[in-house]
């Protein structure tokens, strides 16, 4: 392959002659600009210079194989010149560095809310609106949490606690505790290592790690980071290509994958309004009021074009058919569909929205977590025995876990926090944020009389105002700063 020099690479730079450098290659993207699913903007960013760091978050490493002609490749980069070449540090790239030169120690993280904050600062924009967006007005996200403020506990006393034991089985595997790393997409926004930073902090911590099909990393670089003992999961976004994914489902169970989660929830991508202007924020004006590429979806939308909206539940029986795995329905929302996965032969659900960036308004997880169990319990299911039942969404304690458990859950996927943490402090933060949800876990199980998971009961708990459905701030999330205020008039304005 040629070898190109930065020099030469530099010289191309305009709209009508642009290369740019990703892993090593450069590539004439002269053609390819106008098309671009993200836009002009960010592409003439990198004009004539190395693009890897942008691109290698958001796109798969065989992207360009796939989607760009060989001819567009123009040669490797010389190495050693580029390594060479000065870098010009920007006004952007200065306000993260500082934030992340100042930002607290790792021992002054006390809890999941911390290791929020400090991503706030030290993530880039796009990757800020990517992990912290939720659908519409975040209503259903915000509730995620909220939900758990309305269950109080009935702590009971004069119980032997001296030892707490919070380990417990999870299909079939023993866990330290009852939590497990739920999927979540593009890991390397937060982390040049993506997802290997998770999957290493769950190895240390016992716990199992949910692979996402949506990840920077490949499959099998995730895979490959694990030790000999780790269990992991898959999640999988159904192709619309059935033959895709029944590769995929094989390799993985090849592998030693122990539990395939198909996506149910996302038929469509929602609308993650943060994720969207983020898009526009990166776009040229002159862009944007060009029609004929669709920009306006953000960064999930770029990344899940092929996810097949006929999946139903006649899919569960091809499933079957082609993997041993236990098959769980992950996006469940009502406890119709739970006893609906029952029926048709599936190992579990998760009770889950998304994360509040699916449908808007749709409920908590925690909040139909009893009448599922109630239902499933109707038609003869044991979901101690027979069926697991898991919910993510909002969990941020370790009293959050254990009021899912008290409430039938048999564990509780983790995402949102994992990724902040590993954003911060990589895999010493989510190794720290592990050991939070830890001593917080064991921390409420011995003040609430229970030395062990099996003596978590839903007596334990009062859920009287669960469905007690309202907005944490009274004034509308959105709309607070459009409305004008009502201003009294005549005397009344003199009270």
């Amino acid at each position: 392959m040629k070898t190109v020099s930065p020099a030469e690479v530099a010289k191309h730079k305009s709209k009508s002659d642009v290369w740019v450098i990703i892993h090593g290659k450069v590539y004439d993207l002269t053609k390819f600009l106008p098309e671009h699913p993200g836009g002009q903007k960010i592409i003439m960013k990198y004009a004539g210079r190395d693009a890897t760091s942008a691109f290698e978050p958001i796109h798969p490493p065989d992207i360009i194989d796939r989607f760009l002609s060989p001819e567009v490749c123009m040669g490797q980069v010389d190495a050693a010149a580029l390594d060479a070449v000065e870098k010009v540090e920007t006004e952007e790239e200065k306000k993260l560095r500082i934030a992340r030169e100042n930002k607290p120690k790792l021992a002054e993280m006390y809890n999941s809310f911390d290791f929020e904050s400090v991503a706030k600062n030290v993530l880039k924009p796009d990757a800020w609106a990517y992990y912290s967006s939720g659908s519409d007005d975040e209503i259903s996200m915000r509730e995620n949490h909220n939900a758990f403020h309305r269950i109080w506990l009935r702590p009971r006393v004069m119980v032997d606690v001296a030892k707490i034991n919070m380990s417990t089985q999870m299909l079939g595997t023993k866990v330290s505790m009852p939590l497990y790393i739920t999927a979540t997409a593009l890991g390397k926004l937060g982390h040049p290592d993506g997802e290997k930073v998770l999957t290493r902090a769950a190895g240390k911590r016992d716990v199992i790690q949910m692979i996402p099909t949506l990840a920077s990393c490949s499959f099998d670089e995730i895979i490959d980071a694990r030790t000999d003992s780790q269990t992991q999961w898959l999640q999988l976004y159904v192709n619309s290509d059935r033959a895709v994914t029944k590769k995929f489902v094989e390799h993985a169970e090849n592998r030693g994958i122990k539990g395939l989660f198909i996506t149910a929830d996302a038929p469509q991508l929602g609308r993650r309004e943060k994720d969207m202007r983020q898009k526009y924020s990166q776009e040229a004006p002159d862009e944007m009021d060009n029609e004929t590429v669709n920009r306006d979806e953000g960064a999930a939308r770029a990344i899940s074009s092929f996810i097949d909206p006929s999946l139903n539940w006649k899919d569960v029986a091809w499933f079957k058919s082609i993997t041993k795995m236990p098959i769980i329905i992950k996006g469940v929302q009502t406890p119709e569909d739970a006893v609906m996965a029952w029926r048709n032969g599936c190992a579990g659900v998760v009770l889950s929205n998304h994360g509040g960036r699916q449908l808007d308004f749709a409920p908590s997880s925690i909040e139909i977590l009893p009448e599922v169990i109630d239902a499933l319990k109707r038609e003869g299911c044991d979901p101690k025995k027979d069926f697991d039942v898991y919910i993510d969404g909002g969990i941020r304690r370790g009293s959050d876990i254990f009021k899912a458990i008290a409430l039938g859950a048999k564990g509780c996927g983790i995402g949102r926090p994992f990724l902040f943490a590993m954003s911060g402090y990589g895999d010493q933060g989510v190794e720290r944020l592990l050991e939070l949800y830890q001593n917080e876990l064991e921390m409420c199980m011995r003040l609430m009389g229970a030395p062990t998971i099996a003596d978590i009961t839903p007596e334990m708990v009062d859920i009287r105002n669960l469905k007690d459905h309202f907005v944490s701030n009274p004034t509308d999330y959105l709309a607070k700063h459009a409305y004008e205020k009502m201003h009294p008039r005549g005397n009344l304005s003199k009270l």
